[in-house]
């Protein structure tokens, strides 16, 4: 009967374990700040950061004009079939970026668009189409915004983005929101740059976040949420749970061969 108390504590253990591995209410808000009201709006003072077209883009070129021979040069796809279709068939119907930093137009030939924004390319290839054709009006998109969703997310994977505004929470909600078991003060972001790659941590509790230049993000990059350690220590549980009912059903075992 000695042994009673000691199978009790091991019967014990495997709730404790639970217990530990809990995650607390504190640590799932986002942007939390007291000095925020129900009544009065908080501003906070956020440029948008101007993406340079780099190599390996792809471009969105449209021609709308009073001649269609001409605009059809341009307009390798139809544009409804283009937008109603996959990000697949965006690609093969958009003008790629090469190494060179040039597009090759129908026509109108080589552009470099390598290191400008999307307006200054537009009104580039606006200035060269209109060198063939008056009154032509030039539409120029980046098709190749993706972004990619790592961690305990819910729904991980790669997503295209129509926004060229969006923020890090926006990305988030594409991938379904963070699990409960995701860290909101360790998301990593990784961003490639011209001169490689940079990463940087954010904190989706802390404010100042929506003031942080990585607060929107670019095409290509990627977002990784880790883990909270109650995310192991509950995987662990389970196997805890497993060996401790192994081990109680020795203890009783051995203690009815005792009494007996």
């Amino acid at each position: 009967m000695r042994l009673l108390p000691s199978l009790c504590i091991w019967c014990l253990l495997p709730g404790l374990a639970l217990l530990s591995s809990c995650v607390t209410q504190s640590q799932l808000p986002y942007l939390q700040n007291a000095g925020y009201s129900r009544t009065a709006a908080t501003a906070v003072a956020n440029t948008p950061p101007s993406y340079r077209i780099q190599p390996n883009d792809v471009l969105s070129v449209r021609v709308q004009s009073s001649q269609p021979e001409f605009n059809e040069l341009f307009n390798v796809a139809d544009a409804r079939a283009m937008f109603g279709s996959d990000p697949g068939m965006m690609f093969l119907s958009g003008y790629s970026v090469g190494n060179d930093g040039n597009i090759m137009l129908p026509t109108v030939g080589r552009l470099q668009v390598a290191g400008l924004d999307i307006i200054a390319v537009q009104a580039a290839v606006q200035q060269r189409v209109s060198s063939f054709v008056r009154g032509a009006n030039v539409v120029v998109k980046l098709l190749s915004f993706k972004l990619t969703v790592l961690g305990e997310v819910r729904s991980p994977g790669h997503y295209f983005v129509y926004n060229g505004k969006a923020t890090v929470l926006e990305g988030l909600g594409l991938a379904g929101d963070l699990t409960e078991f995701g860290n909101r003060q360790k998301v990593k972001l990784i961003r490639q740059t011209p001169t490689g790659s940079e990463v940087v941590l954010l904190d989706l509790t802390d404010p100042t976040l929506l003031a942080s230049p990585y607060y929107y993000l670019l095409p290509n990059d990627a977002v990784y949420v880790e883990p909270l350690r109650a995310r192991t220590a509950r995987a662990n549980a389970g196997n805890l749970g497993l060996a401790f009912s192994g081990i109680s059903a020795v203890v009783l075992l051995l203690s009815f061969l005792k009494i007996n």
